[in-house]
């Protein structure tokens, strides 16, 4: 028997979560997009314990710890240690504009509950209802990539879609396995130094972090 209460509270996470991403295309500061993916990590972390709780599935205490660590106390402390040492306050002039990026993202969310009707309705977990959530994340993940300029935006948007596919993962599974989480913690830091030593390099290069600047490799 499902629940209900196991149910309400596992949507509403994923509804958090996937707020925090939408914050991300509705503000310009660089500070409040490093706020938002920390602030979305917490509210994972809460849901990791939820499912775990519910679930009979300890482990995943442990997987929730780990993702604070990671996700809400050290690669914040970089991101924002990155901003400092750019000067960089905003996204001036991203790719689309703020109202056509929301437009784009709610589309991007109907489309998610499109894909995953299917799913929902074939599935007896009781988790089902934050799946499409998690879907509209991962896809608003994408749009942070390819709408924003700035290198350290597209670092936090691939942060955000990596959030996204943890959340779709642990609600389309009813809990991950700690050592598949544990791979995937060791790919997203990967990814995100990968990332930090490419945003320094292009910094280093033309002295800014716009993307737009490797258009000048061509010449």
């Amino acid at each position: 028997m499902v629940d209900p209460l196991f149910a309400q509270l596992s949507t509403l996470a994923a509804s958090l979560a996937l707020l925090f991403g939408l914050l991300l295309l509705w503000r310009r500061n660089l500070g409040s997009y490093v706020d938002a993916f920390q602030s979305q990590s917490v509210v994972i972390s809460l849901l990791f314990c939820v499912v775990g709780y519910f679930g009979e599935d300890p482990q995943l205490y442990g997987v929730a710890l780990l993702f604070v660590a990671l996700k809400v106390w050290l690669m914040p402390r970089y991101l924002r240690k990155m901003q400092q040492r750019f000067a960089v306050e905003r996204e001036r002039e991203p790719y689309l504009n703020v109202p056509s990026s929301l437009i784009l993202a709610g589309v991007a969310v109907i489309l998610a509950y499109a894909l995953m009707r299917p799913v929902v309705a074939l599935s007896n977990l009781p988790t089902r209802g934050g799946l499409p959530l998690a879907l509209g994340l991962i896809f608003v993940g994408l749009l942070v990539i390819l709408t924003r300029k700035k290198a350290f935006t597209q670092v936090i948007g691939f942060l955000i879609l990596e959030n996204g596919i943890t959340v779709l993962a642990l609600l389309g599974t009813y809990g991950i396995p700690l050592i598949v989480e544990l791979g995937v913690f060791l790919d997203a830091l990967m990814g995100f130094l990968v990332m930090q030593i490419f945003i320094y390099q292009l910094h280093g290069t033309f002295e800014s972090i716009d993307v737009d600047q490797l258009n000048q490799l061509r010449h």
